[in-house]
């Protein structure tokens, strides 16, 4: 057995039996592993007992583990902080282990021939000339897999194992087995109604359709604080997986042909359709983002001309209240933005939208009102049936999917849920940085801050040295020097 291991094996019987992260770095200290452990001593050690143990059936993880040379840890309060700061620890170090690496030969493509009656998503390694839609090439042939079985759920599509059946009816039966009812739509459908199912697909791989995704990392978040956390891993790993999807599709490929409708046309059609006074060529559109509660925030994005206008773009944190009140949380922050823009004289937007049903709107129409603001133009966009709903005694509008103006909507609602779950997400990241401060003695909010001020962030700090550390206001050698070894759990033998 090579002499690291059993020096590794020494350092884990060291580790602290607590929650966390461990980092696993090679002999340059570039970190190569990140994972989580309920355990940490149990978990690391579990690397280093012996060809005999299950670990080392995996020959990948047995190469990882004869080039291991140091292990840092990150303690955390309990699991659900495990969890999250394993995640973002990945984004930050992009470990060769925690990817799957393929050389350019193995990259996939997915191909779609439209023009077949109906069109199935194929895996493929060369691009022809032959009219079919290609989206790639994906340098992550197993987080490709995963993307497409779980479209074929989420959408009801034909992968190219499928053998669907020519009813009597003139209807297509597209599944043969009893996997059938796990998959969305009917099973028995037209080549009209598959034509839909298709272009949603084609539209998510296109990186537009977005609210997946969203719902995916929200139930993962939900999961971890239910304790979940094998579910809560699974859903992490399956984002990652769609998210890398998009990103890089999103890089290489044109799939299907875009409505070139000049903007202009379709803002016409949007006034026509809500029936507005004016053209709305400013849209402001809210939403709000919350974990079971928690991290409530909301956000307003700006679209000019039927573009997004992210100079105007606005976070708020919620202050009137703490706990899940979204209807309660949607009228702080319209009182909030339209009151300053009253005071400052500033212009209102042709058209408020907020991302919501009736409570949503109701709220926001409170707001105006308390500001004798009425006249502003405001619709919500109910998410489930995608029907605008007015604030006035009107019945909502329900659009065809395949209309410009609903899709601007779509486009302003979405970057709306995207802006307020990067605000989400990025508390929640300075929540696990914060945490692992908490746990040091002798730290309070004070020095805390200063640190921060001084160095950005927690890896700043980690790197700096002890006499660096004494910079800081209120930090002396002792407490410098306790906080630098604290930071730098590397047990030595």
């Amino acid at each position: 057995m090579q002499n690291n291991i059993v020096e590794m094996r020494k350092v884990a019987r060291h580790l602290s039996q607590s929650p966390g992260v461990y980092l696993m770095k090679d002999r340059l200290g570039q970190v190569i592993y990140v994972g989580k452990a309920k355990n940490l001593r149990k978990r690391v050690s579990s690397y280093f007992q012996g060809s005999k143990k299950f670990i080392w059936a995996q020959p990948k993880i047995g190469a990882m583990v004869q080039m291991v040379r140091e292990i840092s840890t990150h303690e955390t309060r309990n699991e659900t902080e495990a969890l999250l700061l394993e995640g973002k620890l990945i984004k930050e170090y992009k470990p060769r282990y925690n990817t799957d690496f393929t050389d350019d030969k193995q990259f996939l493509l997915v191909r779609v021939d439209l023009k077949s009656a109906l069109p199935r998503f194929r895996l493929c390694r060369n691009r022809k000339n032959d009219g079919a839609h290609y989206y790639g090439p994906f340098a992550q042939a197993g987080l490709l897999r995963s993307t497409l079985s779980e479209m074929r759920k989420k959408f009801g599509i034909l992968l190219h194992d499928a053998k669907p059946e020519k009813m009597e009816n003139g209807k297509w039966r597209l599944y043969d087995d009893a996997r059938a009812e796990i998959f969305a739509g009917h099973n028995e459908t037209s080549e009209e109604e598959y034509e839909k199912r298709v272009e949603d697909a084609c539209a998510f791989l296109e990186g537009r359709a977005k609210d997946w995704l969203e719902e995916l990392r929200e139930e993962m978040a939900k999961r971890a604080e239910a304790m979940d956390f094998e579910r809560a891993a699974h859903l992490r790993d399956l984002s990652e997986a769609l998210a890398k999807t998009i990103k890089k599709n999103r890089r290489f490929v044109r799939a299907l042909p875009e409505n070139n409708s000049d903007q202009s046309d379709v803002l016409r059609e949007l006034q026509k359709k809500l029936e507005l006074a004016d053209i709305p060529n400013v849209i402001e559109c809210f939403d709000i983002s919350h974990v079971s509660g928690t991290f409530v925030v909301a956000s307003m994005v700006r679209f000019v001309g039927g573009k997004p206008d992210k100079k105007g773009y606005r976070r708020f944190k919620i202050k009137s209240f703490v706990g899940n009140d979204d209807f309660r949380a949607m009228q702080e922050v319209v009182n909030r933005r339209y009151a300053r823009l009253a005071a400052e004289g500033r212009e209102f937007p042709d058209l408020v939208v907020v991302d919501g049903g009736l409570g949503q709107v109701t709220s926001a129409k409170k707001s105006f009102l308390l500001l004798d603001l009425d006249s502003v133009p405001l619709i919500g966009l109910a998410k489930r049936e995608e029907t605008v709903v007015f604030p006035d005694d009107r019945d909502e509008l329900k659009m065809s999917v395949h209309d410009p103006a609903l899709r601007l909507l779509q486009r302003v609602r979405d970057e709306a849920h995207r802006f307020a779950n990067r605000f989400n997400a990025d508390l929640r990241s300075k929540k696990i940085k914060e945490s692992i401060l908490d746990d040091f003695a002798g730290l309070g909010e004070v020095k805390r801050a200063s640190l921060m001020e001084k160095f950005g962030n927690l890896e700043k700090i980690r790197k700096a040295g002890v006499e660096q550390l004494c910079e800081v206001d209120g930090i002396g050698p002792k407490l410098a020097d306790r906080l630098y070894h604290f930071l730098h759990q590397e047990v030595k033998s």
